[in-house]
């Protein structure tokens, strides 16, 4: 198995404050995988057998809720560790990770997490600060889906994604991957039907312009005023 090259993960977060042999200790025992658009990274309740960082591509995370309900709880972008069930004292994947496009992680044996944190203490406090900031923005969402109306919701959720993945355009900010109304439903708490009509009434104003589940926020400015309840 080719080992992985540093120059590949040494500015990603869970890496901060690690020296370079420190680094490559933990890249020999992990190996690069391929997932074609489409598959599962692993899925809900299942073992958590590996810890992952995505270097390619991108992965969208959902739940199920015990009466079939799916929930889209983020996405991931590259660079990002994820499914650390152990670092969070789990034995299982509390959601399934899907390859939203052809993607490429890092994947280690969740067997070797404790050794690895016990060699590499930095590692526990970067995973700590990764894991921290997702409940603070799980923390925010709750908090959104129990008091502002949907259009205020939507427009969170498209400009967390431009902030995740956005790519500066001529036009305004390309969420640079593909995401559905049903995505966007899923993450809002909203049906696909409202998320059609309010993107569509945003489409005619000239905030956003959407085609073949591609998104761009043409006037981030106005959209981030509908967020706080400043316009409209």
């Amino acid at each position: 198995m080719a080992s992985v090259d540093r120059s590949l993960v040494v500015g990603l977060p869970l890496f901060a404050g690690l020296a370079p042999e420190q680094i490559d200790a933990m890249l020999q025992e992990a190996q690069s995988v391929r997932y074609p658009k489409g598959t599962n990274v692993f899925q809900q309740d299942e073992e958590a057998h590996s810890f992952f960082i995505l270097l390619h591509g991108h992965l969208r995370v959902f739940k199920l809720t015990p009466d079939g309900q799916q929930v889209v709880v983020r996405f991931v972008t590259p660079g990002e560790v994820f499914g650390v069930a152990m670092a969070i004292g789990r034995k299982t994947y509390p959601a399934t990770a899907t390859a939203v496009v052809d993607s490429i992680a890092l994947v280690w044996p969740s067997a070797a997490w404790p050794r690895l944190v016990a060699t590499h203490p930095g590692l526990a406090v970067n995973t700590l600060q990764t894991v921290g900031s997702r409940l603070q923005d799980a923390h925010t969402r709750v908090v959104e889906m129990s008091t502002e109306q949907v259009e205020r919701r939507i427009a969170h959720a498209l400009l967390r994604l431009a902030q995740q993945a956005g790519r500066k355009v001529e036009a305004g900010v390309q969420i640079d991957f593909p995401i559905t109304r049903q995505d966007l439903a899923e993450m809002t708490g909203a049906t696909m039907f409202t998320v059609s009509r309010v993107l569509s009434a945003w489409e005619s104003q000239g905030f956003v312009a959407g085609g073949r589940q591609r998104i761009m926020i043409r006037e981030p400015h106005k959209l981030l005023l509908l967020a706080e309840g400043s316009s409209g």
